[in-house]
């Protein structure tokens, strides 16, 4: 992408206003904790410590509007502390440049490296540095910025109090998550009716999964129908695509396939269903069309073999779901029973044993249990998921202080993103005050205040930002100034509009930059003037300054950037390695079942769905860099993540059909699964070398498969799928020859 595509893009995104659900119960309670600490402040210490106590409410307020499960209250008090620290220090030095300019550099490089422990913590250190500029020139006395410091501190005792005292939507965040997991389900339902191949995002599992780290404390008050539904849309999953999959499923034609896609649009209708009940709490409503497509005697005459297993299977998954959601309530109809897969049958009656194993599945023995095991039950605890009853842990702040500083040390290496950022930011804020200083506008922190809060590690977020604080500011900047000269506001009214601006910008902050920077400016504008300072002292240098940081900081990337795009090849390895891994530990257990508990195979699906969200991201961010390829270009990467995509999937497939304990081992597999995690251990390396892998191992295991023990169809089916797939990375990736080229001399 050429600079001058790249900034009309990152122009265009900074300018956006988003359409976003918004949260006016929450901007009230942080717009009313400013209002408390505001009026404490005017009320008991004057104009001036209010403003420099405002900001730390302010700040502390935002520091729970971000993305956690359950805002922590400790959140809002450790920036309200850490500002006023900042402020505090920032004072002592402030009148001596020799002596703050350090001071300025060493916070800002803290602040750029807290990137490496999250998004969170990296915007609260920005933050933090970025109105310490502005607030340490409100004291004028040692003794008055310790009584900032301590308002500052204050301010964040209240906005944490208010989060304990005024939740909003206690559990809104969870529900939310677990409800957009199944809506996500119920889409990749809905596309594999037309797409029987369809990639899956699991981002919406991801999340979910995060949102279920709880605290002791909050596990004894979660609400029921937040138990057990992640796991169960984590079930599900392998389940549709095994339904709805040629290579393990029906014929892409005919009436089973009519059959499938009759289930799989009924299962998206149950699926959204249990959703909307999840987010709203409410009783499920679905259609009495989906239950009578599951109830319908005409499965079990229609599908035989893999496919009815796997219908009977979701019809039992989807039972749990809606069982977990609350009260079925089916629109029109009498009878609340959940679906049954192949019709109605007595609540008495003995289980079919044909779908109890998955070994059975596809080898045509008899299945492990007897005829009076519980149907599925082998099947849904085979992948090693979380148990229902056993929600993820939660750590505490003071538990979180360690990995987030080995985060930190893990990023202090050159050539580092979060390193460079870093170095980019002390640099930047740095060479604004000097700038800022040296100019005739005064109040010259406006310069590296503005550039330390729109830099961030990646590229497109910097520009984008810099170009809507800019335009925020002229926006918000005109429009306080017409309100200070029509109405003329005094000390009260001037709190009370900088309050009203708060608002806005706790209640617009997600829709984009553009509105939230227009908000900021106005609250500042609002506050200064609280404070004494005329608006003709702040708005015009304000403008210019900001201007001054923006094109600092968009100057700073260009000169010192962190491109993503030269590290692709990196994060397309990594991707690879990691669904290597989770095969060989899938296709181990078919050597050695080990029944209900797999947390191997767990352990490595998580980290491959890591390395595919890392992947995505980089991806995204080099589609908007204004730098050539380097090896890897957008079109093979687009075929090589296609590739990885389907890689998944096949492994998914073939974890859906785990065996059980004390299933017929196939020892083949074992010798397969070394193979695998070998070829994709150096396919990895090759691509980071820039070298086309090859997948001898994987043949050559393949070749060796001479039937000993039983020949399970779904493992040896689902390696030579593997294969064609990984054959299908190093075309994608053997850039040499166009591949119009190469299909054109295939055919001839």
């Amino acid at each position: 992408m050429s600079w001058f595509r790249a900034l009309k893009v990152t122009t265009r995104s900074g300018l956006t206003v988003e359409r976003k659900r918004l949260e006016p119960l929450i901007a009230l309670r942080g717009a009313a904790g400013l209002a408390i600490v505001l009026a404490v402040s005017l009320t008991l210490f004057g104009p001036a410590v209010a403003a420099g106590s405002a900001f730390g409410a302010y700040q502390a307020a935002i520091a729970t509007f971000q993305r956690s499960w359950r805002p922590r209250p400790e959140l809002a008090l450790a920036s309200g502390a850490s500002l006023g620290i900042s402020t505090f220090l920032g004072y002592l030095t402030g009148s001596h440049l020799f002596f703050f300019l350090p001071l300025l550099a060493l916070w800002t490089y803290l602040a750029g490296l807290a990137w490496a422990a999250g998004p969170t913590i990296g915007i609260m250190a920005s933050s933090n540095v970025a109105m310490m500029l502005v607030t340490i020139t409100l004291p004028t006395t040692i003794a008055e910025a310790a009584g900032h410091a301590a308002m500052m501190a204050f301010g964040g005792l209240v906005q944490a109090t208010l989060v304990i005292l005024f939740p909003v939507r206690r559990w809104g965040a969870h529900r939310d998550a677990l409800a957009d997991a199944l809506a996500a389900e119920a889409d990749y339902a809905r596309r594999l009716r037309h797409d029987a191949v369809a990639a899956f995002d699991p981002e919406p599992l991801m999340l979910a999964r995060n949102a279920a780290a709880l605290t002791p404390r909050q596990a004894r008050t979660r609400p029921a129908q937040l138990h057990g539904a992640r796991g169960l849309a984590e079930r599900i999953r392998p389940v549709l695509a095994s339904l709805a999959d040629p290579a393990v499923g029906v014929p892409e034609e005919g009436v089973e396939r009519d059959r499938v896609r009759e289930l799989l649009a009924a299962a998206g209708a149950i699926l959204d269903a249990a959703a909307r009940a999840i987010r709203h709490g409410s009783p499920v409503k679905i259609p009495p069309g989906a239950i009578a497509t599951f109830r319908s005697p005409d499965t079990g005459a229609i599908l035989s073999g893999p496919p009815q297993r796997a219908a009977s299977r979701l019809g039992s998954l989807l039972k749990d779901v809606l069982e977990t959601a609350g009260g079925v309530r089916p629109t029109g109809a009498e009878d609340p029973e959940p679906p049954s897969p192949t019709g109605p049958k007595d609540r008495g009656s003995a289980p079919d044993p044909a779908a109890q194993s998955p070994q059975g599945l596809e080898s045509g023995h008899p299945p492990q249990g007897g005829e009076n095991a519980q149907p599925l039950k082998g099947l849904e605890s085979a992948q090693g998921l979380d148990a229902p009853a056993r929600p993820l842990r939660r750590p505490s702040i003071f538990q979180l202080l360690p990995v987030a500083a080995r985060a930190i040390r893990r990023e202090a290496r050159p050539g580092s993103p979060i390193l460079r950022h870093a170095n980019r930011v002390a640099a930047v804020a740095v060479a604004g005050y000097l700038i800022g200083d040296v100019l005739p506008f005064g109040h010259g922190y406006w310069a590296p205040m503005s550039a330390v809060m729109v830099m961030r590690p990646d590229f497109s977020q910097t520009y984008s930002r810099a170009v809507a604080r800019f335009g925020g500011t002229l926006v918000g900047v005109t429009a306080a100034t017409a309100i200070l000269q029509l109405a003329h506001p005094g000390t009260y009214l001037s709190a009370v509009l900088a309050v009203v601006c708060a608002g806005l910008m706790y209640l617009l902050m997600r829709t984009g930059q553009l509105a939230a920077q227009g908000c900021v400016a106005m609250y500042v504008v609002f506050l200064l003037g609280m404070g004494g300072q005329e608006w003709s002292q702040t708005v015009p240098e304000r403008v210019v300054l900001t201007l001054v940081g923006g094109v600092l900081a968009m100057l700073s990337y260009a000169l010192y950037p962190a491109w993503e795009t030269p590290r692709l090849r990196t994060r397309l390895a990594d991707w690879l390695e990691a669904l290597g891994e989770y095969a060989a530990a899938v296709v181990a257990h078919y050597a050695s079942p080990a029944g209900k508990s797999c947390p191997d195979v767990r352990e490595a699906l998580l980290k491959a769905r890591d390395a595919h969200i890392a992947w995505e991201q980089a991806a995204a961010r080099a589609k908007t860099e204004p730098v050539r390829h380097r090896g890897l270009s957008n079109a093979a990467a687009d075929e090589a993540a296609h590739a990885l995509h389907h890689i998944g999937r096949v492994v998914m497939l073939m974890e859906a059909h785990l065996p059980e304990r004390g299933a017929t081992p196939v020892p083949a597999a074992d010798a397969l699964a070394d193979a695998l995690r070998t070829a994709t251990r150096d396919g990895a390396q090759a691509i980071r070398e820039r070298r086309i892998p090859r997948w001898t191992p994987v043949r050559e295991a393949l070749d060796a498969w001479d039937g000993e023990g039983v020949p399970d169809r779904v493992v040896r089916r689902g390696a030579a799928l593997f294969l064609e797939t990984l054959e299908e990375l190093s075309d994608a990736l053997d850039t040499d020859v166009p591949p119009m080229t190469r299909e054109s001399t295939e055919q001839r």
